[in-house]
């Protein structure tokens, strides 16, 4: 797993894919013992096609949740090839189930509820907390971006963030004013000699888990990724950026991503149903 993991961060997977497919591919060796008592050194179509039965009828996993096994399974396949222990493929491109593409709006949050959350942060009395939140709502960045950004890609004079996102592909993010001030606050008691914004007691460079415990701590429903969508389908609802904007904004590689955003929520597609 040491190996794929390297593999896997050779070809500009982030760390956060690259354990999240080494994890999985855990998972299916997990299966292979309970299954037949030892896992394979490589991988066996035959023992791919049940591995699939077995997630679609006996753990009835989503579609989505079986593709993304799979496609974690089939990096590991090619990183079996490139290191000389396969020859072949063992999953095709015709064993992910066909998925409908999402309609509704993912955003389940509005407003109200987010500025609440950040006026909790506000007085828990925690700059860097609040910093961090504010930069979450307003930006939209990947829980990733937030513990890997550094300070020397930070200008708050000319309110900009420097991002290395997903693939190591890097772009610009524009700052608010609330987000420019939030990091000025905490900056003043920010006392590290690390490279990195965010830090800890414990580490130079906060651990992603920690960001889910302060969003844990402070709201049952709010989470990174919810503000990340807040972002998005608030940034269009409000009419001031474009479609192309948001996704560069957000990071995204295709804009049919960002287009969803543009669509109603599932609470509002549900009024509508209603209505017929």
């Amino acid at each position: 797993m040491k190996e794929f993991y390297e593999y896997l961060r050779s070809i500009g997977k982030s760390e956060n894919t690259a354990k999240n497919y080494c994890d999985k591919v855990r998972i299916y060796n997990q299966w292979c013992v309970d299954s037949f008592g030892t896992i394979p050194l490589t991988l066996f179509r035959a023992n791919v096609l049940d591995y699939i039965s077995y997630m679609r009828n006996i753990k009835s996993y989503h579609p989505k949740s079986v593709n993304n096994h799979l496609s974690s399974l089939r990096a590991y396949n090619e990183f079996l090839i490139s290191s000389g222990c396969q020859t072949e493929m063992a999953i095709l491109k015709n064993d992910f189930m066909k998925v409908q593409v999402q309609y509704a709006n993912p955003c389940t949050v509005e407003q109200k509820d987010v500025e609440a959350f950040r006026q909790r942060l506000l007085e828990g009395g925690s700059k860097r907390d609040f910093a961090i939140v504010t930069l979450y709502t307003y930006t939209g960045i990947r829980r990733s971006e937030c513990v890997n950004l550094k300070l020397e890609h930070v200008d708050l004079i000319a309110k900009e963030i420097y991002i290395v996102g997903k693939g190591d592909k890097y772009r610009t993010v524009y700052l608010n004013d609330k987000t420019v001030h939030a990091i000025r606050e905490y900056l003043k008691v920010r006392n590290s000699e690390s490279p990195y914004l965010f830090v800890s007691r414990q580490s130079d460079r906060m651990a992603a888990s920690r960001i889910n415990q302060i969003f844990n701590q402070y709201s049952d429903i709010i989470t990174p990724k919810m503000l990340r969508h807040y972002f998005c389908s608030h940034a269009l609802d409000t009419g001031e950026y474009r479609i192309h904007e948001v996704a560069n904004q957000a990071g995204h590689s295709n804009v049919q991503t960002t287009l969803i955003y543009s669509n109603p929520s599932a609470r509002q597609m549900k009024e509508k149903a209603n209505k017929l």
